[in-house]
């Protein structure tokens, strides 16, 4: 059956309706700022909703520099996030999603071409904040402490700022050029990055740089070992340090034929890498189904598209030369794996073990009074400080899904309770307005218009180096996408509830300013209310 549609508002009846017309008005309209469930659903904590609209007028910088409050890497989350705000965009009931992470990138290139800067804090408060990691969730609360006023400073081991954004993610999905225009704006804040320098002893360097708080973001860098008995172990790599080792420039010898093991994110980037090396043959091997794999679904797509075979229900038993023996698997009632005892062959040249990763966090195990659940620090939920006063974590050191979406949020919201922190101020829950469902709109407004799609190269292109994949909107069709957006409990100044009131009782407060009820016209009919597509009014009971 086709679901029901709201394309037409029904006109009240205004003989009958509760509230009608009459001597006493027995309710009143009034307008109302809801919570847009992408606002709701977005990790980074961006208001999509409000960039959405200065786009749509061609504010392009207001629109920037509204993102980029929430959010330092427009250009980097346009290309990475798995956008949730887009699975929660009520537009999917309509027709399709709206493309918010395509005009989030086009935002974001266009801020790196015009060479776009964050504005610097007019005052300085004269406190220290540490950051260990330049990845995602370090890089982020450095940015935000650096625009509260704060003196910031990022100890980080590796050789070059991004964490797994540089060398987790391959250049065919995000370009380095991208990532060094995103970091260098948080330097030009005055955020100093400290390179080549592992922590050893996290109270001695917030001792010795007189730091007054400490946020520890260290990434999950180590694999997870599994034990394959081999003649030859030199054909067995991890992923994390094969991406890492192709993200700094190397090229190494893995054959014609690779075998994957494990089917997360990290597997499948190191399926797709492994055919733009050359290998011929590129397969997946996962213990489970499909339905139970950790990768994003067009994760498993894209590789797919690109020649990489996953090999469903499938165990790698062991390794000898240039075959590995794989035991079929089956599930039982409870949906875990088990061995059937019956086994096949694979040529694989090299095996690619991409079974998980853990955090870095081994240096903190000195640090008194710090608790941990395996390799992750336990953390308040609410405000991200550790059991020890002053010492906040998050991103990959804290228990959370592992992607830069995430820690960028993590970032965020350190940031926030580490200046509350400091200010001996109470943290104060935030009290979030309600959510708008599809349901609450009112439809007559919206037409069916299908998603502007990221022009993309040819599989067949792909696989022979490393240029981008997806390429970006022109600033035509970012216009046009944002304008898809249904402004879901938000007014935006349609003139729908200006042209219906019969009364004469809406109030024009000019461009930017939307509009007031005079109350000394209103009956309370309720056909504002009716009308208005985004739900942005509300009927209460007259007091």
């Amino acid at each position: 059956m086709t679901p029901e549609r709201h394309d037409i508002t029904a006109l009240p009846d205004l003989a009958t309706a509760v509230g009608r017309v009459g001597p006493v008005r027995t309710r009143m309209p009034v307008y109302v700022d809801l919570l847009p469930p992408c606002n709701n659903a977005c990790p980074a904590g961006e208001n999509c909703q409000e960039w959405l609209r200065l786009v749509k007028v061609n504010g392009q910088e207001a629109a920037w520099r509204q993102l980029v409050r929430d959010n330092p890497f427009p250009a980097i989350h346009g290309r990475v996030c798995y956008h949730p705000c887009e699975s929660a965009c009520n537009r999917k009931d309509l027709d399709q999603p709206v493309s918010i992470h395509s005009v989030e990138r086009y935002l974001g290139d266009l801020a790196i071409e015009r060479g776009w800067q964050f504005d610097r804090p007019a005052t300085q408060t004269g406190r220290r904040v540490l950051v260990i990691g330049a990845g995602p969730a370090g890089l982020s609360a450095a940015y935000h402490l650096a625009r509260l006023g704060h003196e910031v400073e990022i100890h980080d081991a590796g050789q070059l700022a991004g964490g797994m954004m540089r060398y987790g993610i391959p250049e065919y999905r995000l370009p380095r050029a991208v990532v060094d225009a995103e970091i260098a704006r948080i330097e030009a804040l005055g955020v100093k990055i400290v390179l080549n320098h592992p922590v050893k002893d996290l109270m001695d360097e917030q001792r010795e740089g007189e730091f007054d708080a400490v946020f520890v973001a260290v990434g999950a860098h180590l694999s997870r070992r599994v034990e394959i008995p081999s003649s030859d172990a030199s054909h067995m790599v991890d992923a994390v340090d094969f991406l890492r080792g192709v993200a700094s420039g190397e090229k190494p010898v893995i054959g014609r034929r690779v075998a994957v093991y494990g089917a997360g994110n990290t597997a499948m980037d190191a399926a797709r890498t492994a055919r733009r090396l050359g290998a011929e043959d590129a397969v997946i091997i996962y213990r489970r189904t499909e339905a139970q794999m950790p990768a994003h679904k067009e994760e498993l797509e894209e590789a797919e598209r690109e020649g990489v075979q996953v090999h469903w229900l499938r165990t790698i038993n062991e390794m000898h030369g240039p075959d590995i023996e794989v035991e079929i698997m089956e599930l039982d009632e409870d949906g875990k794996p088990h061995g059937t005892g019956r086994f096949e062959k694979l040529a694989a040249d090299t095996v690619i073990m991409a079974v998980g990763q853990v955090a870095d966090t081994g240096f903190l195990h000195g640090v008194p009074g710090m608790q941990f659940d395996d390799d992750v620090v336990k953390v308040d939920p609410q405000t991200l400080m550790t059991d020890v006063p002053g010492v906040f974590a998050g991103g990959d050191a804290v228990p959370s899904e592992r992607t830069v979406t995430v820690g960028v949020g993590h970032g965020k919201r350190a940031a926030k309770q580490i200046d509350i922190w400091l200010n001996h101020q109470r943290p104060v829950p935030r009290v979030k307005h309600p959510v708008v469902h599809f349901d609450d709109l009112h439809l007559w407004y919206f037409g069916d218009h299908p998603r502007e799609v990221e022009p993309e190269l040819d599989p067949a292109e792909r696989v022979v180096d490393f240029d981008e994949v997806v390429k970006g909107l022109t600033e035509q069709e970012a216009v046009f996408e944002a304008n898809r957006c249904l402004s879901c409990g938000n007014c935006f100044e349609c003139d729908g509830c200006f042209g219906a009131c019969p009364e004469d009782a809406i109030v024009k407060l000019g461009k930017g300013h939307r509009y007031r009820i005079d109350y000394e016209k209103c009956t309370g009919c309720g056909t504002c209310y009716e009308q208005c597509p985004a739900h942005a009014i509300e009927m209460i009971p007259e007091k």
